[in-house]
């Protein structure tokens, strides 16, 4: 009952924020902001520039609710706008770079698993080390759920690409959790 009543409060709300309710809007952004921080964030290494981008997302969120036709998720939508906002700020920036080297045969297949007992900083901090044009393809991959087409559309490399930049983010994700797992075993962290 919870969730049918949530929902009908989004359709309303949403419905109020299209027709300019600057309330309505408040009551949205303050919904999903902290979310939507968190995707802009595992783009943008700086804070304050993930908080830019999504600010200038949520812009566009409210400019052009009209186009969100009340069908499928609207946190799915909005987060859509967010990570397109990301990767602009990335292109804007040249920071996104790829390189066209052809994945290795069965390169995702050979990925170990690790356990490891690190904190949710710790791992953002590697995937943050990563090359920007690894980090984008890890995150819309890993983490977004985008399959190798879409991230090939999206940032217009071929699904190749998209692969072989995988493939070179877990790798050097693998040595990194390895060598952050020693030295804690080791007690030098």
């Amino acid at each position: 009952m919870k969730v049918i009543s949530l929902h009908k409060n989004y359709v309303r709300l949403i419905g109020k924020a299209k027709k300019g309710n600057r309330k309505a809007q408040h009551e949205l952004f303050e919904l999903f902001a902290p979310k939507m921080m968190s995707v802009c964030r595992q783009y943008l290494k700086k804070d304050e520039l993930a908080e830019e981008v999504m600010l200038n997302g949520f812009f566009k969120v409210f400019t052009r609710l009209d186009s969100y036709k009340n069908e499928g998720s609207f946190e799915g939508w909005i987060r859509r706008i967010m990570v397109n906002e990301s990767i602009s700020q990335l292109r804007r920036e040249k920071k996104l770079n790829f390189s066209d080297d052809a994945p290795l045969e069965n390169s995702l297949e050979h990925v170990a698993y690790i356990e490891t007992e690190l904190e949710v900083e710790d791992i953002q901090k590697m995937i943050d080390s990563l090359p920007e044009g690894y980090k984008t393809v890890f995150v819309l991959y890993a983490v977004e759920g985008y399959k190798h087409s879409e991230i090939a559309e999206l940032l217009q490399i071929s699904e190749n690409t998209s692969k072989t930049q995988l493939f070179k983010a877990r790798k050097m994700l693998q040595k990194a959790v390895v060598k952050q797992n020693n030295r804690l075993s080791y007690g030098t962290h």
